[in-house]
């Protein structure tokens, strides 16, 4: 945090400077085309100069200051340390399918049973989120958050415009494999968020022999259904609270599904609207993301914390898309592991309508909705320690 501190008040100090070394030259260029007496004014062009001079060497320093506080910060980023002689606090570079890719590994006891948090996204790192909000899972099990590529620390893992929704499962079953095989089990736990909640169900369809369970939370089902929905509804509050400012937003856009270069921002406009009207609910605890205090964790430098909004922005614009066609009522009927569906209900931003039509076609050997009557699309932040409660029942007999 303090050198995060130190790098940001030098990139301030390198932009004053930067203004400061372009009105010099402007100053410069001035002084050489005037002329007094028919001379060339040379004091004042001597006096710019060297103005000009002493702003180009400081401006350099600091710009190589910055550039070694942004390395420091980087490899100096860790996530903090569990006290005990069997516990594992790590953050570690992984190698999946040839692409570097990080992940926290995090538990009291490194013999516990391994459970695999899926962020939300694409292009969402919830590495330190997961930290601060579910800390009590490392009591019973070494949770690992892994930033997929396109997301976070994990940001240049690949080029965004190759990503596809293959390249997440089978980097998922590589980084599966890699668990059981460094902790010595056989299968693992997925707990899956929003978009992760697909990808839970796609990587338990690769290979459900390598997992206990999936338990799933702000479930999505249908992704063109779900922005469909989520539209209808952002346009119906609007108009109903005499928001003209965003119905015209709203019109201006149309509907999803949206392709091309604004896919982030035109979806921001209505899920962004529903966030903010779900953290006015009274009957949602404890609002939300708390991104400030995750976007100075330990876990990211300076570097991770601009590619935490880059995997906001550009990996969702790029993957998002892509999901436009896939349904899990008819793409995933069939799940061969127990399913959990932990789901807040007063969602809006992953419909819980979806949820419940996909759980009642779902073929799997258990299947249970455990709702959570004062979280919205979060309730693994809204009510943070039912969701350990309920997450530690529902596997009390599968691993």
């Amino acid at each position: 945090m303090l050198i995060t501190i130190i790098f940001l008040i030098f990139l301030i100090f390198a932009v004053i400077t930067f203004i400061t070394m372009l009105v010099n030259g402007i100053r410069l260029a001035v002084q050489c085309v005037r002329r007094e007496d028919k001379k060339p004014a040379a004091s004042r062009v001597n006096t710019a100069l060297r103005r000009l001079g002493k702003n180009m060497i400081i401006f350099l320093v600091v710009c190589v200051l910055c550039a070694g506080f942004v390395w420091i910060t980087q490899i100096t980023a860790s996530t903090p340390a569990i006290r005990g002689d069997n516990a594992v606090a790590q953050l570690q570079q992984v190698t999946l399918n040839g692409r570097s890719e990080w992940i926290s590994i995090r538990g009291e006891d490194k013999t516990n049973p391994v459970l695999l948090f899926l962020a939300g996204g694409p292009g969402g790192s919830q590495m330190a989120a997961v930290r601060h909000d579910l800390a009590e899972l490392e009591k019973h099990f070494v949770v690992v958050n892994w930033d997929q590529a396109g997301s976070g620390k994990s940001y240049g893992a690949a080029d965004i415009k190759d990503i596809t929704v293959d390249t997440y499962i089978e980097d998922g079953y590589a980084l599966t494999k890699y668990l059981c095989e460094e902790f010595g089990q056989e299968k693992i736990i997925l707990v899956g968020e929003s978009w992760g909640s697909a990808l839970g169900i796609f990587l338990i369809d690769r290979a459900p022999e390598l997992y206990h369970a999936f338990i799933g939370t702000g479930q999505m089902v249908s992704f063109l259904d779900t922005e469909i929905i989520d539209y209808e509804f952002a346009m119906e509050i609007a108009r109903r609270s005499g928001d003209t400012k965003t119905v015209e937003k709203l019109e201006a856009n149309g509907y999803p599904p949206y392709f091309g270069k604004d896919v982030t921002w035109k979806s921001a406009t209505y899920l962004n609207y529903l966030s903010s009207y779900m953290a006015r609910n009274p009957d949602i605890h404890n609002g939300g993301y708390n991104t400030f205090r995750d976007l100075f964790s330990s876990e990211y430098g300076a570097l991770d914390k601009i590619n935490f909004f880059r995997g906001i922005v550009n990996t969702f614009n790029s993957v998002y898309p892509q999901l436009y066609d896939i349904d899990l009522r008819r793409d995933y009927p069939v799940v061969k592991v127990p399913v959990y569906f932990f789901l807040g209900r007063h969602d809006v931003n992953a419909p819980t309508s979806l949820a419940e039509e996909y759980f009642e076609i779902l073929d799997a050997p258990e299947k249970e909705i455990i709702w959570f009557e004062h979280s919205g699309h979060s309730p693994w932040i809204n009510e943070r320690d039912r969701f350990v409660e309920e997450l530690l029942w529902v596997l009390k007999d599968k691993v």
